[in-house]
């Protein structure tokens, strides 16, 4: 099923759900005289005001985001926390309203009873369109197809697994081994194509969704590599050894009851991405009207300064690798680099004007990116965009060094302001260590520490942001 057209269903029957739980809660409250009324409600726009004060909590808790051989219980897990808060957010606003109006009332409490009538109907639209989705993958449609890494007895297990529960939505298409010796041997009809070190081509080959990474202990040195070719686009998932689970070293999902390690799985709630970017156009939006004054009077230095453009723009690598303009105020010569060709700035780089250094060191140069920020090209924390020549050549020599790119890139971040100058590769490898650490554990409350540290580097003059 396409991710339009399942979030279109999912949207259309919560609508149902909600508004039927809120016409028989109605009826309770106000038609079946049960219940002492000081007026007569309206309900209409009531309850459309509900309805969307729901559909912004679901947003925001991620119950929109694409289903895939998920689990039910998780799901009702994730609706049942998510309807909480929110029924305590509407319990609060009207205890607020009652006191306002100096209205002495334990009819607040029967809001429970709306929550129970909610809870109930929205989990049996959410039921059923999970079943009408499972229907669809066991008769074929919506599947994904999968490649596994690895032709051992653990492979096959996993092999068996899929063939066995349709319902995953997956299809086998081909085995990958480690060892040349295995390629064109076959299990169950599904042959092995290749060896790991045309894995790339394989994957595009079978347009498969899902890697399945099933090797045995000693092939260990060849995991870091096959992470390294992948950084979005596929699922990898990794069949973890025994003794990984039992010492609770490895995190694992479960393929009934076969178990799997997500790789670069999204550690960041839906409802922490949501603010985010909230954050960002808001900051941006508020910095970019408040620092006019200065933007005007950087331009007239630049212009009296050195010949060229005021702004300078220079193509780096965003959010999945796609290529952007990012905006800065310009701070070298113009055409710096007509003899040098794509180099690193160093800390006392001759091709800095005057004015530029200046800008620089209280880093009013990179004001401009506010627009980038705006745009939605990055973030106000994250890695920094690097320039699609130095990505690929980075790439070929950092494992790992793509895996910047699943997330928006940042005006600032934690490599920024723990490290110097980039100036040599090991400069970036160092750097590299700093930004998966913040892959891994990103949240808004690692952003606001960082915001706050990138204010004491910009008043101290350390760190770098270029």
């Amino acid at each position: 099923m396409e991710k339009r057209i399942e979030r279109l269903l999912v949207v259309g029957m919560d609508f149902l759900m909600i508004n039927f739980a809120g016409f028989l809660f109605f009826y309770l409250r106000v038609s079946s005289g049960w219940f002492e009324l000081l007026t007569q409600p309206d309900i209409f726009i009531p309850l459309l005001v509900v309805y969307f004060y729901w559909i912004i909590i679901f947003t925001f808790v991620g119950m929109y985001r694409t289903w895939f051989a998920a689990s039910r219980f998780d799901e009702l897990s994730t609706l049942f926390k998510a309807s909480f808060v929110g029924i305590f957010i509407l319990f609060f606003l009207i205890m607020y309203d009652d006191y306002v109006h100096d209205v002495q009332s334990s009819s607040r409490f029967i809001i429970f009873i709306y929550w129970g009538f909610f809870l109930f109907f929205v989990s049996i639209g959410r039921l059923i369109i999970r079943a009408f989705q499972r229907r669809l993958l066991v008769k074929g449609i919506g599947r994904r197809n999968a490649v596994i890494v690895g032709f051992n007895q653990k492979s096959n297990s996993i092999h068996n697994t899929i063939d066995k529960y349709k319902v995953l939505g997956l299809d086998l298409k081909a085995y990958v081994a480690v060892r040349e010796e295995n390629v064109g041997k076959f299990y169950k009809d599904i042959k092995v194509v290749d060896t790991v070190e045309n894995v790339v081509q394989v994957v595009k080959d079978y347009n498969a969704k899902e890697l399945i990474i099933a090797l045995e202990k000693h092939e260990d040195d060849v995991m870091m590599n096959l992470i390294s070719k992948f950084d979005n686009g596929v699922n990898l998932k990794i069949v973890p050894d025994l003794y990984e689970i039992i010492s609770g070293q490895a995190r694992t999902a479960q393929i009934y009851g076969f178990p799997l390690i997500d790789i670069m799985p999204q550690l960041m709630p839906e409802w922490e991405k949501k603010v985010k970017r909230i954050m960002d156009l808001i900051i941006s939006f508020v910095i970019i009207v408040l620092t006019l004054p200065v933007t005007l009077g950087t331009a007239i230095a630049i212009k009296l300064n050195s010949k060229g453009p005021i702004l300078y723009k220079q193509e780096r690598s965003g959010l999945k690798g796609k290529v952007f303009n990012i905006y800065k105020f310009r701070s070298m010569y113009q055409d710096a680099e007509s003899k040098t060709g794509p180099i690193w700035s160093t800390k006392n780089d001759p091709r800095i004007t005057s004015v530029g250094r200046f800008i620089r060191k209280v880093r009013i140069d990179e004001i401009p990116q506010m627009i980038n920020i705006f745009k939605g090209e990055m973030s106000l924390v994250g890695p920094r965009p690097e320039r699609p020549f130095f990505v690929e050549q980075l790439s070929k020599d950092i494992p790992l060094y793509k895996r910047r790119l699943t997330l928006r890139p940042g005006l600032t971040g934690w490599a920024q302001v723990k490290h110097k100058y980039d100036e040599n590769v090991e400069d970036v490898k160092v750097k590299l260590r700093y930004d998966l650490f913040y892959i891994e554990n990103i949240s808004i409350r690692l952003d606001l520490k960082i915001l706050f540290r990138t204010v004491f580097v910009v008043l101290f003059g350390k760190g770098h942001f270029e």
